[in-house]
């Protein structure tokens, strides 16, 4: 049950990213698996999961633009 949870809001912010940058969703997924945000993600005592996707995907505008 929650690797479904996370694979969904892995793929949300997977769309978000594709529309936000203008690409297709394959090339967002390879560009949201080279990212810090989503090694954060995987990683359970980070609790990232547990943010809204709204509040991940400001993360990752924010890394993607090289903004700390």
């Amino acid at each position: 049950m929650r690797d479904a949870v996370k694979w969904r809001k892995q793929s949300r912010l997977i769309m978000m990213l594709a529309e936000w940058k203008d690409i297709n969703p394959e090339a967002a997924l390879d560009l949201f698996y080279t990212t810090n945000t989503y090694h954060l993600l995987c990683n359970p005592a980070t609790g990232l999961e547990l943010m809204s996707d709204a509040y991940i995907f400001a993360d990752l505008q924010k890394e993607l633009n090289g903004i700390k």
